[in-house]
């Protein structure tokens, strides 16, 4: 199976950096709706089979132009949503930021580590690796289907570079997300996940070296 992970376009908390992870959130801005429409020529050619987003609108608004290209009526997924930031909500200093991505950082070596009044790792990868098993259930007849999927920034840097048997932390680390970019995995919730392409970069070769610590300061907002 073949998994179109989609970061959301651009909305107002992106322009102002402010840490938004409420459901609904806001809609797109202008660039944000720009940004969407892109996203037909960009995926012309692949397959997609069914197209999921979160309970979030901003996802919902990503995903209407690949919808009406393809003529795919999107499905709301729980679990997909971002990783909850508790009381960092709406938080815009760099103290706040280092905090939010540093927790989530935490998680390879530790999946206590929780967020101040948000989620812990458990609980994270819990919800979202449910919401990819029902949907590779919903595919199960057709190990060749492609989703396209359109998730948030966080929430897919962290779930994907931590399954996929190819990534490590420091890969993690030094890779972020921009508003529409694309991370496409390869296999199956039995067999396991290999990235093959992290924001238009085609990924290959053997697993990378095994998870490492990662220094959670100084990194940029998520």
């Amino acid at each position: 199976m073949r998994l179109l992970l989609i970061r959301h376009g651009q909305t107002i908390d992106n322009v102002n950096g402010a840490i938004g992870t409420t459901v609904p959130g806001p809609a797109l801005t202008e660039l944000g709706a720009a940004q969407a429409a892109a996203i037909p020529a960009a995926l012309d050619g692949e397959r997609i089979d069914a197209i999921y987003v979160s309970a979030m609108q901003r996802t919902r608004l990503t995903a209407e132009p690949l919808a009406a290209a393809r003529g795919i009526e999107p499905q709301v997924v729980e679990g997909l949503h971002e990783i909850s930031a508790g009381e960092l909500e709406q938080r815009t200093d760099t103290e706040s930021i280092k905090v939010y991505i540093g927790t989530i950082f935490a998680w390879w070596n530790d999946f206590s580590a929780r967020i101040p009044g948000g989620e812990n790792g458990a609980e994270f990868y819990a919800r979202y690796d449910g919401a990819i098993e029902w949907i590779a259930a919903q595919h199960a007849a057709d190990p060749e289907s492609t989703v396209a999927i359109v998730s948030h920034g966080a929430a897919i840097r962290a779930w994907a570079s931590f399954t996929s048997q190819n990534l490590d932390a420091q890969f993690s680390r030094d890779h972020p997300l921009d508003n529409t970019a694309v991370v496409v995995l390869e296999g199956s919730p039995e067999a396991g996940w290999v990235t093959t392409a992290w924001a238009g970069e085609p990924l290959g070769g053997p697993a990378l070296e095994d998870a490492t610590a990662v220094d959670p300061t100084g990194e940029a907002t998520p």
